[in-house]
């Protein structure tokens, strides 16, 4: 399988908490191109109100993201699983062109393929404006945070 993407479905609480810190770690690094290959070449997104299939659309899509959203830091957190799916929640910080911090707070719903590649994101989110002072997060996870929930507001 040269083009798999383990852990692989169906998941277990294991499997499921390893490929939502997998996608979490890969997001921020902020490399569209490198995200894209976790998604199958026909993989089909709703991304708030934006619809697109394939990675050419979702390196795009990606690259136009972090253009506009500045010192992005990323957590997901595993909300639940069955088979070839996944649930998370999540919450991203960023900082617009003007220098307004948002905290972003959404779920995602995943379906993998047998290979482990993403073929279905749907992700709802909402956007919250913050003052740079209640920033919480501040680049990838620490490895000592690995595994914890993140607070709800």
């Amino acid at each position: 399988m040269p083009d798999a993407r383990p852990p692989l479905p169906p998941f277990t609480r294991e499997t499921a908490a390893r490929k939502v810190q997998a996608a979490e770690d890969a997001w921020n690094t902020r490399d569209p191109h490198r995200v894209a290959l976790a998604y199958s070449e026909d993989s089909v997104w709703r991304n708030r109100g934006t619809f697109l299939t394939g990675r050419a659309a979702i390196v795009a899509f990606l690259t136009a993201k972090w253009a506009r959203e500045h010192e992005y830091a990323l957590r997901k957190d595993l909300w639940a699983f069955d088979g070839d799916r996944i649930a998370v929640r999540f919450q991203y910080e960023s900082r617009d062109e003007a220098g307004q911090w948002w905290r972003s707070y959404g779920n995602e719903l995943w379906e993998f393929d047998g290979h482990g590649l993403m073929t279905r994101r749907e992700a709802s989110i909402d956007d919250v404006r913050i003052d740079a002072s209640e920033r919480r997060l501040h680049g990838p996870r620490p490895e000592a945070e690995r595994g914890l929930s993140f607070p709800l507001e």
